[in-house]
């Protein structure tokens, strides 16, 4: 059976498969076009509308379109009501991966299994969270995939194995991750990676719409317009194309309108680039620290710079890489090599699920053989560790510190134990509180990580204060996380998976029936 490839965008998704030649090819939505909108329109309770009409149903129903809804994936306790049924994150997205294996099944495929890929800085909570959005549209997801490891498989196959050391800039619609990875013959290994799964495409587009918001409310004081959420919603869309036209154009004539008011604004490259200047900047520092780390592990020279993701077709982006560290990046097909690369290894998880038979996976002998080869390393995203008393403050519970077990980059898989000692007097319980890396650097301050579960382990014997106890983390190729602890007094050792996210299995019995029942 076929694995397909899908890119699970912030702002435009799109589905890949390969062919019988070993190619990886798009393939087109029911529109015709290679990329659908991640937006979502809740036109009625039982019916639901997926990308470029719900896009454009934006300007006349926005209170019942959603978009963007990737940067909240992973984050506990959001939901959106429409039309009285809450959704998550999880769920929206299923509505957009369920539209993606439609278009394939429309053109004649048959979609059950697929690999999603994800940011290269997604941690824990968000990777399971995409995992949880394909359980829910009905798929099953065989594995993720970090987006510029995708994107670089692509490319080393393009340049048919040469051995390349890689900096992948990748700068997709809502997130930005910074990778190095080297391709030596058919394996593809990740160095170190960095990034912000808040920082993207459309926050350019943010600042060009308010621009012109700006332009158009200095000629119409007073008129309202900024706070009517129709004209946002469509300075917004007038933004994203604005930006497209920046691209290839030194300046551009833009009409924005309101209640009978117009005004034509000029918006040139210049202004465009000034506007959003701190947001590249950033994007600069990231790299920076992508490559100082890069650097400490032995790898200073790049044969490549390649730039992925629709936003970096921006002039800028380029531009600031030779003048800041002088390379001269390249780009091929930034909008799809994703989703390209995507399908490669999903032929390569095939052949772990369904062996080496081409006649059953669709694919030459030879297209097999160059996918049983091919071997993926990816690293940790980020720093994953427990709480721990405060030595400070040792009678403060409100007070503690992280300490972390496994570090950011470590390549997978990846195993640590460390040993603890217990806190308090006849403990038969320990809460094992588990924390991962939130901020740029890793840091032992709870404010610079994020809680993501816990693992309970329970009836152990009452237990003298300072009792030794070793704590396991494993995570494996897949970045699934495994918490293991051993009383060492007793021997007694309990095992336990952490638990991500809040969806319990009610919620998940409802969001797949909530799904289910749209069309």
């Amino acid at each position: 059976m076929t694995v397909y490839g899908i890119d699970l965008g912030t702002t435009y998704s799109c589905i890949a498969r390969i062919d019988e030649a070993g190619k990886p090819h798009v393939i087109r939505n029911v529109t015709g076009d290679e990329s659908t909108p991640s937006v979502v329109f809740f036109e009625t309770p039982y019916n639901v509308v997926v990308g470029k009409d719900a896009k454009n149903a934006a300007l006349s129903d926005p209170e019942l379109v959603v978009s963007l809804i990737k940067r909240d994936m992973g984050k506990a306790g959001v939901s959106l009501d429409f039309h009285g049924v809450e959704y998550t994150p999880e769920s929206i997205s299923a509505l957009i991966l369920k539209e993606l294996a439609k278009s394939a099944s429309d053109a004649g495929n048959t979609v059950q299994q697929v690999v999603i890929t994800v940011p290269a800085y997604f941690g824990v909570a968000e990777r399971e969270a995409t995992r949880t959005a394909g359980d829910i549209a009905g798929l099953t997801v065989v594995n993720v995939v970090p987006e510029p490891v995708a994107a670089a498989l692509y490319y080393g196959v393009l340049n048919s194995g040469v051995n390349r050391t890689v900096l992948v800039y990748d700068l997709g619609g809502g997130t930005f991750d910074t990778t190095v990875i080297q391709l030596a013959g058919d394996d593809v290994t990740v160095v170190c990676t960095d990034g912000d799964h808040e920082l993207g495409g459309a926050d350019w587009d943010d600042k060009l719409a308010g621009l012109l918001c700006e332009r158009f409310m200095d000629e119409h004081p007073g008129s309202g317009a900024t706070e009517d959420e129709a004209f946002l919603q469509d300075v917004g869309l007038v933004a994203e194309e604005l930006k497209k036209a920046l691209s290839t154009r030194q300046s551009r004539r833009q009409l924005v309108q309101f209640e009978g008011r117009k005004t034509m604004i000029e918006i040139s490259r210049l202004d465009f680039e000034q506007a959003t200047a701190e947001l590249l900047g950033r994007t600069m520092d990231i790299t920076d620290r992508t490559l100082a780390l890069a650097a400490r592990r032995g790898v200073e020279q790049f044969d490549e710079v390649l730039l992925v993701g629709g936003s970096t077709r921006m002039c800028a982006v380029a531009e600031a890489l030779r003048t800041r560290f002088g390379f001269s990046p390249k780009m091929h097909e930034p909008d799809l090599a994703v989703a390209k690369g995507a399908a490669l290894f999903a032929l390569t998880e095939s052949l772990k699920l369904n062996g080496n038979d081409a006649g059953r996976l669709g694919v030459s002998g030879a297209v097999v053989e160059a996918a049983a080869s091919r071997n993926v390393t990816i690293v940790t995203p980020r720093a994953f560790g427990i709480a721990v008393v405060d030595p400070a403050h040792p009678d403060d519970d409100d007070r503690f510190l992280v300490t972390h077990l496994l570090e950011a980059n470590t390549p997978l898989p990846a195993q640590q134990t460390e040993q603890f000692r217990t806190s308090g007097h006849d403990q038969r319980a320990i809460l094992i509180q588990i924390w991962e890396q939130a901020g740029a650097i890793a840091s032992r301050q709870p404010e610079h990580n994020k809680r993501i579960g816990e693992a309970l382990i329970d009836r152990l014997p009452p237990l003298p204060k300072d009792s030794p106890v070793n704590v396991t983390f494993k995570m494996d190729e897949n970045g699934m996380l495994h918490v293991t602890a051993q009383d060492l007094r007793t021997n007694k050792t309990a095992v336990t998976e952490i638990k991500i996210g809040d969806l319990t299995r009610q919620q998940m019995a409802a969001a797949k029936d909530a799904v289910a029942r749209l069309s």
